[in-house]
């Protein structure tokens, strides 16, 4: 069997109940929410096992809780094989690249839980600047979509772009409330088959997150950050992450860059890759990638440790 890809998903993914039975059995997931908890001060961990729902899906808290979530998982799964998972390549999802970033070494999961604490206080506070929203469209071709947002952002004197174009027939577009509106009606009328204003108030992957961007420039540069042991795929550009300058730049832009999720997946695919594997809740990965290639119908999505002990046994 080829080395994997390690896929990590983003916010949204969380689940009140995530981890919960990592930690009766295996001590290497309870040492890395132990850390989480001294890390940050309070009991994260309790927050992903109990909630309160509300709580834990505030950007501040989503972002650290999924982080720990996906690295619990994924050394979890490495201790039951008794090695670490040797990887092709990786890629994250928005705040999931942090978390590909430590499976492939570049930051330490102390470091990077610092990182996006900050990067989830920091958004948070950039919804109080200047505040805006993200909208799924589905089923309404990615051209006619920018091209809606161009024309609500001109009508309005406002912006919204694609935020993440996570595949065919599913995008999500971000910016002021105003536009946001005019381009969600637009797509209405153009025949998505489905509209959906999303239940955050933060315009991630927009030039509103320009309010906080010299802030979050200033915590990443300080951040330790070393050459991956393997490639991580950008979310910006779609191509490999190699060094640690091309990976603080990533770190920094993303916040308003769109995260070409498609691009990167079929960047993966036409490199020869055929075996990829999703760490964290939700599945939200796998099915996305059965979307972009339909020969990915069966992608491990590892959430629990049932599904831990069913990798170890396929990659025994």
């Amino acid at each position: 069997m080829s080395q994997p890809v390690l896929l990590f998903p983003g916010q949204g993914a969380q689940q009140v109940g995530m981890g919960a039975d990592l930690i009766s059995h295996s001590p290497v997931a309870a040492a890395i929410y132990a850390q989480a908890d001294e890390i940050l001060g309070f009991a994260l961990s309790e927050l992903c096992f109990q909630g309160p729902e509300d709580v834990l899906t505030d950007t501040i808290n989503a972002q650290p809780a999924l982080l720990t979530t996906s690295i619990a998982l994924l050394r979890s799964a490495e201790a039951q094989l008794g090695q670490p998972l040797m990887a092709a390549a990786a890629a994250g999802h928005s705040l999931g690249e942090y978390s590909a970033l430590v499976a492939a070494g570049a930051l330490d999961f102390g470091g990077a839980l610092r990182l996006v604490r900050e990067r989830g206080r920091l958004m948070k506070l950039a919804d109080q600047r200047a505040s805006g929203g993200m909208a799924a469209i589905i089923a309404l071709d990615t051209p006619i979509i920018a091209q809606i947002c161009v024309d609500a952002s001109a009508q309005t004197g406002q912006f919204v772009h694609i935020a993440n174009d996570n595949c065919p027939g599913q995008v999500v577009i971000s910016g002021d409330e105003n536009a946001l509106e005019q381009a969600m009606a637009a797509a209405q009328d153009a025949g998505a088959r489905k509209v959906v204003r999303l239940a955050i108030t933060i315009a991630a992957h927009s030039p509103l997150m320009s309010v906080v961007q010299d802030e979050f420039a200033a915590a990443v540069q300080k951040a330790d950050i070393r050459p991956p042991q393997f490639p991580v795929i950008a979310n910006i550009t779609a191509q490999p992450l190699t060094d640690p300058e091309a990976i603080r730049q990533e770190l920094i832009g993303q916040l308003q860059s769109a995260v070409q999720w498609t691009a990167s997946m079929r960047y993966l695919i036409a490199k020869g890759h055929d075996h990829f594997i999703e760490f964290g809740p939700g599945g939200v990965l796998a099915s996305l990638l059965k979307r972009i290639d339909r020969r990915f119908r069966r992608i491990p999505s590892i959430a629990t440790w049932d599904a831990i002990q069913q990798l170890s046994s396929q990659l025994a």
